[in-house]
């Protein structure tokens, strides 16, 4: 006898369809508040660990602003329809967003968060376009949706064992974003702020200190941009760094293949990795950077570093809309990977953008126009020795959570089905 009973989505608990305060109103924003879009929300993963723009306490006041519990399911249902989250503290979400409120005396919170995850197609019934076009589905229409549900206690048993699995996901997450930080904060240290080893900083040292000839001092020489250390160069990013390089990538057979999808937002990291037949779009290899040139793709922060090629399969191809980085005699690949995600350069490309509202592109030529500095080749591979451990970790543990990934989601449909019960 099945242990499984029907529902609606909205017997779960109460539904919420999110909303955005007034973006003109300053504030409404700039808080600590978490506001949830359809692209924080990262494929595969539990939770958002962090948005792109954040509420103020006065935007929670309101209606807009409305904070959801954590534990709250929050399903994407225009446009992307199906990414989903469970809300790790209390956050709002916009007008793309259905939230699950749970009934926690009749239901399991991240149970329905795995019962969610496995319902999507049913999610992805679309009712019609919204105005814009995209895939829409309404709120009424969302929560008539059905679904099987079983007893609360083997929900708990369920949740808690999947769990398991996020968890190790999560914490391999937040390592990958610490060492990103710290090879970021590198990059600027040295070679932005100019205090890497060997340099001494007369700002903020003694007298006696500034005389001593053994401590040395830094000579600064002036150049087109600013006053630089003696050895370094300003050179143009055209000049500096291998922009979209020929490589050659033969039709026939399958290669990996990376779409846009496949860009973090705020990581190297590159997922949604396929096998294709083809060679037209992007080409690339090992330590090449992965640069969206098309709106908002570029100004949502997608960039990828390349290490998941193997030497069966060195090369492979993406996107035409990837504008693919690689390394010089300049540039080692670590140092272009970090520079494109600085402020100054994005906004640079940003600048440069044509073509109609919605589908703008960088132009390439940007690239002649944008100056920065290069540093000494011992500095440069000096620096390069310091970050590579860190990007290859990184890599490392991308790869754990893929491993860790697809171990949950071949259990994950047999636990909720009841193909697999576990015993009290």
């Amino acid at each position: 006898m099945s242990l499984l009973r029907k529902v609606k989505i909205k017997d779960l608990g109460k539904v919420f369809t999110g909303s955005t305060p007034l973006t003109k109103d300053e504030t409404m924003w700039g808080g600590k508040h978490f506001f949830v879009k359809p692209s924080d929300l990262i494929k595969g993963s539990r939770r958002v660990l962090n948005t792109e723009t954040k509420l103020s306490d006065a935007a929670t006041k309101t209606a807009k602003g409305r904070l959801l519990p954590a534990g709250t399911t929050s399903v994407v249902t225009i446009g992307t329809i199906g990414k989903l989250c469970q809300l790790d503290k209390p956050s709002a979400t916009n007008q793309q967003i259905n939230s699950i409120v749970v009934d926690k005396e009749k239901f399991d919170q991240d149970y329905i968060y795995y019962l969610m995850s496995q319902s999507i197609d049913r999610v992805k019934v679309v009712e019609g376009g919204s105005a814009s076009g995209r895939e829409h589905v309404k709120k009424s229409t969302f929560e008539e949706i059905e679904l099987e549900v079983l007893p609360l206690s083997k929900q708990v048993k369920i949740s808690k064992l999947v769990s398991n699995y996020d968890n190790l996901i999560e914490n391999n997450n937040r390592r990958i974003a610490i060492l990103e930080d710290l090879a970021q904060s590198l990059y600027r240290e040295w070679l932005v702020n100019f205090r890497y080893p060997g340099h001494f900083d007369t700002v903020n040292v003694s007298l006696d200190d500034a005389l001593n000839e053994s401590k040395g001092t830094q000579k600064l020489i002036d150049s087109p941009l600013c006053q630089i250390p003696e050895g370094w160069q300003v050179k143009t990013a055209a000049e500096a760094i291998t922009i979209n390089p020929k490589t050659k990538l033969v039709k026939d057979g399958e290669k990996p293949f990376v779409g846009m999808s496949g860009l973090s937002q705020g990581s190297m990291v590159i997922g949604d990795v396929i096998e294709k037949i083809g060679n037209s779009g992007a080409k690339f290899i090992n330590g090449d950077t992965l640069f969206a040139r098309i709106t908002p793709c570029l100004q949502n922060g997608k960039t990828g570093y390349v290490q998941f090629l193997t030497s069966e399969k060195p090369v492979g191809f993406g996107s035409t809309e990837f504008i693919v980085l690689r390394e010089s005699e300049h540039l080692s690949s670590e140092f272009i990977y970090l520079l494109s995600r600085s402020n100054n350069f994005r906004e640079h490309a940003i600048q440069s953008m044509t073509g109609a509202t919605g589908r703008q592109r960088v132009h390439n030529d940007c690239f002649a126009s944008y100056y920065l500095l290069v540093p000494p080749k011992e500095l440069m591979n000096e620096f390069t020795k310091r970050v590579k451990p860190m990007f290859k970790s990184i890599f490392n543990l991308s790869r754990r959570n893929e491993n860790l990934k697809q171990q949950r989601d071949i259990l994950l449909p047999k636990l909720i089905s009841g193909q697999i019960e576990l015993k009290d």
